[in-house]
């Protein structure tokens, strides 16, 4: 299996001529599209969603391209995870989130091997030329340290800001999901000791474990089911409600 994840959007052609290279280089394999709707550039939200994802997938490799960097000095690169899968794309942190939910990073190598990549390899779209080579011969068995020159300096991505006090609780957005729901960067744990009835930002909460114990229209906090806390709005729109997006702090009182 190969999975996909991009923020190349759907109104283009970029998903589908990388399909298009995946199924000439690796016939036999079943390629998932994980989302290509990643907002333009998002490495961060890229990543979380990317290591949300996987552990529900069978093992395999998972291609990803959120690449703001793409034809400049950032490297290509490929992980192998403590689960036997594989990761590829580019060393811009993007990778380095899903590898550790895989059990961590086993071996790493930046691509420098151009026999694996296309004949031509443009500037502007290395997920055609470049990723998704790599991805279908890695697939089809290739041996990982074929593809290059082993690394142990990948980039990861800053921690993202949590600070938990007595009565209060601050933590960065995460993402924001389709339905408006906002995941804090807090894990479900710091929940544990929050009573029932809270403020988000100011705002009366109810500390619950689903939106349907909230009337509708309230706001809730809860763990959702990637093990963050959360916050929601009964039958609508929290991130609009509360005016936020990810990078955004979030101030839970109690």
């Amino acid at each position: 299996m190969i999975s996909f994840t991009t923020d190349y959007g759907l109104s283009d052609g970029f998903v589908a001529a990388c399909h298009g290279v995946l199924a000439r280089l690796a016939p036999q394999a079943r390629v998932l599209d994980i989302t290509h709707l990643i907002p333009p550039g998002d490495v961060r939200r890229g990543a979380a969603i990317l290591a949300q994802t996987v552990p529900s997938l069978p093992r395999g490799v998972h291609l990803a391209v959120v690449d703001p960097g793409v034809g400049t000095a950032r490297r290509p690169i490929a992980i192998a995870t403590a689960d036997g899968s594989f990761l590829v794309g580019p060393d811009n942190g993007l990778l380095v989130p899903a590898a550790l939910a895989l059990g961590g990073v086993a071996t790493a190598v930046a691509l420098t091997n151009r026999s694996w990549f296309a004949p031509q390899v443009s500037h502007t779209f290395h997920g055609r030329d470049i990723f998704a080579p790599v991805a279908a011969r890695l697939s089809e068995g290739a041996a990982l340290l074929d593809a290059g020159e082993e690394i142990t300096d990948w980039v990861t991505l800053p921690q993202p800001y949590v600070e938990q006090t007595p009565g209060r609780l601050v933590a960065e957005v995460q993402t924001v999901d389709h339905f408006g729901n906002v995941q804090l960067a807090a894990t479900a744990a710091a929940l544990s000791r929050i009573p029932a009835h809270v403020a988000v930002n100011g705002a009366p909460a109810l500390h619950t474990t689903t939106f349907g114990n909230a009337n509708p229209n309230a706001l809730v906090l809860l763990a959702d089911s990637a093990g963050y806390a959360a916050v929601a709005v009964n039958g609508g729109n929290a991130a609009e409600r509360l005016t936020l997006s990810p990078g955004d702090r979030v101030t839970i009182t109690y």
